[in-house]
């Protein structure tokens, strides 16, 4: 759970800082996506924004933690496996 929350919680808190410079200057009723306008509420764009930002970071979190993982807890998964 600690990783979990580890990965999740710093990636919340940036996702949060990147929207809100994202619609500090992108106005939401004037997104388009493949080339028509996002006909959604303006909460709605904020939700699926934050939604967006977050699984990006917590994707680069998630990549973050893997590559610092150390040789022994990999080998120690391995060596589980057979």
């Amino acid at each position: 759970m600690q990783k979990l929350l580890s990965i999740l919680w710093p990636s919340f808190l940036v996702a949060g800082i990147a929207e809100g410079l994202f619609f500090t200057l992108i106005d939401p009723q004037e997104l388009y996506l493949l080339g028509e306008p996002v006909r959604l509420s303006r909460m709605a764009t904020y939700s699926l924004g934050f939604l967006c930002f977050w699984a990006i970071c917590a994707a680069s979190s998630l990549v973050t933690w893997y590559l610092l993982r150390s040789a022994a807890e990999v080998n120690r998964r391995v060596g589980a496996v057979h």
